[in-house]
Formats: structure tokens, C-alpha cells, sequence
């Protein structure tokens, strides 16, 4: 069997944890349509809002559970981010959604995250989404793992020192 290269493990760039000017960067949520509400984020919560267009709705008319899932890892990955220190980043390890009740189009879907722990390398958080009545329609949790990028460079000079040893070895 032929062995190939492996490539780098892909990682995540460093977020800002200024959650305004995180909201202006844009990405997934923004193409999806939803935006992060500086105003009603802080340090360990992040509120994520947008109306629901025909876009996010399924086969059946109701909003796709990827979008309500989308949402609520956005509001709590922004919560995890604003506890981050300028050389750390973070990225989703699971997410588990509940999906309480259906959303039509014309609502207003809103998300709020919270950390529940944040450790050094793992932070758990909690959301909950509710409609325009204010009603929770899907409720989640999640881990995200942390690492910083003096780890990183730790890590990377044990490879090489690593690499350096086998090779001398051989």
C-alpha cells in the first residue's frame, strides 16, 4: 500500500473577540442571513437575529432544522469567542439541537448563547432560539475546543524535534 503525504491539519483563523467588529466580518451565519447583535452580546453571550425568507424554509414550509442549528452554533460560538485571549482561537468539537417547535417565513428568529464553563482547552455553552412571540422553538448545546498559539508553536517544534530524531536514527 502506497503512503501519501499527510497534509496539515486545517485550523481555524483567530476571531476578534469584539463582538461589533466580529459582526461586521460576515461568514456563514451572514450568508445564511443572520446577523450577530453586538448590542445584546457581551462577555459570555452573543445573540444572533434575522428574519426567516423563503431561503431557509424545507419541502414541508417550515424552517430547515440546519438553519435553526446554524443560528444557535453562532450565538454560542460567539459567546465561547468573547471569553478568548488574543492568541487563542476556537472551533465547534459537537453540537446537539433540540428542535421544539416549527418556524414559518416572515418570523423573527433569535438565538442567545451563554458559556457554561470555559476551561483551557474545552468551553461548553448553551442556547436557546425562539420565534417572534418570544416562544422556544429549539433549545442546543455544545463543546468547542480552545487552543492558543503558543501551544501551537510548542507543538509544531516537537514534531520537528521529532522528525529531526527519527531521522538521525535512521
Amino acid at each position: 500500500m502506497r503512503r501519501t503525504a499527510r497534509l496539515p491539519e486545517p485550523r481555524p483563523t483567530r476571531p476578534t473577540p469584539d463582538l461589533y467588529h466580529a459582526a461586521r466580518r460576515g461568514g456563514f451565519h451572514h450568508e445564511v442571513g443572520f446577523r450577530v447583535v453586538p448590542e445584546k452580546s457581551g462577555a459570555g453571550f452573543c445573540t444572533v437575529s434575522g428574519h426567516v425568507e423563503h431561503r431557509h424554509l424545507n419541502f414541508n414550509g417550515i424552517v430547515h432544522g440546519g438553519v435553526m442549528a446554524t443560528i444557535l452554533d453562532t450565538a454560542m460560538g460567539g459567546a465561547v469567542v468573547s471569553l478568548l485571549t488574543e492568541d487563542e482561537t476556537a472551533a465547534t468539537t459537537s453540537l446537539y439541537v433540540e428542535f421544539l417547535r416549527t418556524a414559518r417565513q416572515g418570523e423573527v428568529l433569535t438565538a442567545r448563547g451563554h458559556v457554561l464553563r470555559r476551561g483551557r482547552h474545552v468551553a461548553f455553552a448553551e442556547g436557546n432560539l425562539v420565534g417572534t412571540e418570544g416562544e422556544r422553538l429549539s433549545q442546543a448545546r455544545g463543546t468547542w475546543y480552545i487552543w492558543s498559539a503558543a501551544e501551537k508553536a510548542a507543538a509544531q517544534a516537537a514534531h520537528a524535534e521529532a522528525k529531526r530524531r527519527k531521522a538521525a536514527s535512521s
